[in-house]
């Protein structure tokens, strides 16, 4: 199995790393855009271009499926991306975990950039599943350019600001970009009082992989498969800092209106991982392309625990 992962930067270690921990068989194709980032202040149009560039850079390399690791282009490119790739490659996009969050109980936070906070995007979301709950949109603005570039100062900053906005009694917080789940325990930290109930992090890393073990058809991954019997208690999770999510009923309302491919994926739970040393079950191959250039792991990623184990357990291409 070879599963595709894109993203502006290193946002799509998370969910890359997700998948390692439910088929550490797969091959792993990483392609992101260090030429063109950041995506976010980019037009619809200009960065449903660059994300095209990056799809086709990845789908070169014939994937099985392609995870959309990216809350912005998963809203403003996956029709395009879908409607280019699919039926031949299946396109997974990413969405914020409002409902799972919803289902959880308020009051919760949702910390977006500044471009998805207060968008018809969000706010949709937030109407479709939270709307019995308190809810507060907390704008990051420079959050995910100080994860990408490991500007530690500016990454403190960055949390406080976003935590000075964020109500005390919030008793959960959505992480709705993909960067943010590379530093979810510094975002704990600021939101947390002390002596408080621990403050809940839901992420989307998990969820996306296990949605693209079903769309491949993968039924060998712990959890993947959805079938009856799948346990509802939350899991291990595949992000430290990361809330697993309980399943939702099958047949409970799902996915972002307007944008295929994320039917399901707001349901879907942080999954069982893999036992990492199965006997005979080697580490998958890791490709990462740059601008749709073969290079390592850039050295941003290897800052962060989830680009270490990834690049530990993988043998490169």
């Amino acid at each position: 199995m070879k599963i595709a992962l894109m993203d502006s930067g290193i946002g799509l270690l998370p969910a890359a790393r997700a998948v390692r921990r439910l088929r550490p068989d797969a091959d792993l194709v990483l392609s992101s855009d260090p030429d063109g980032m950041p995506w976010g202040p980019r037009t619809p149009a200009d960065l449903t271009e660059r994300a095209l560039v990056v799809a086709r850079a990845a789908a070169e390399h014939r994937p099985d499926a392609l995870i959309v690791a990216c809350n912005t282009a998963s809203v403003h490119a996956l029709p395009t991306l879908r409607a280019e790739l699919e039926p031949d490659l299946p396109v997974i996009g990413t969405v914020p975990a409002i409902k799972p969050a919803a289902a959880g109980g308020g009051p919760f936070a949702i910390w977006a950039t500044p471009g998805t906070t207060g968008s018809p995007y969000q706010r949709d979301l937030i109407r479709r599943f939270a709307s019995s709950v308190a809810v507060t949109e907390v704008p990051c603005p420079g959050l995910a350019d100080a994860v990408q570039h490991v500007d530690e100062e500016a990454i403190d900053r960055a949390v406080a600001t976003a935590a000075a906005l964020t109500p005390r009694d919030v008793r959960a917080v959505v992480l709705g970009c993909t960067h943010y789940e590379l530093v979810a325990e510094r975002v704990r930290a600021a939101v947390q009082r002390p002596g408080g109930p621990t403050v809940v992090l839901y992420g989307s890393a998990g969820a996306v992989a296990a949605q693209a073990m079903r769309r491949t058809g993968d039924r060998s991954a712990p959890g993947a498969a959805g079938v009856p019997g799948t346990p509802v208690a939350p899991v291990a999770p595949a992000v430290p800092g990361v809330a697993a999510v309980p399943r939702v009923p099958d047949g409970a309302p799902d996915g972002l209106p307007g944008v295929p491919g994320t039917a399901g994926l707001l349901d879907d739970p942080d999954v069982p991982e893999a036992p990492a040393g199965i006997l005979g079950v080697p580490g998958g191959r890791l490709t990462v392309l740059l601008s749709g250039r073969e290079s390592t792991l850039p050295e941003e990623a290897l800052a962060y625990v989830e680009g270490r184990q990834l690049a530990a357990v993988s043998r490169v291409r």
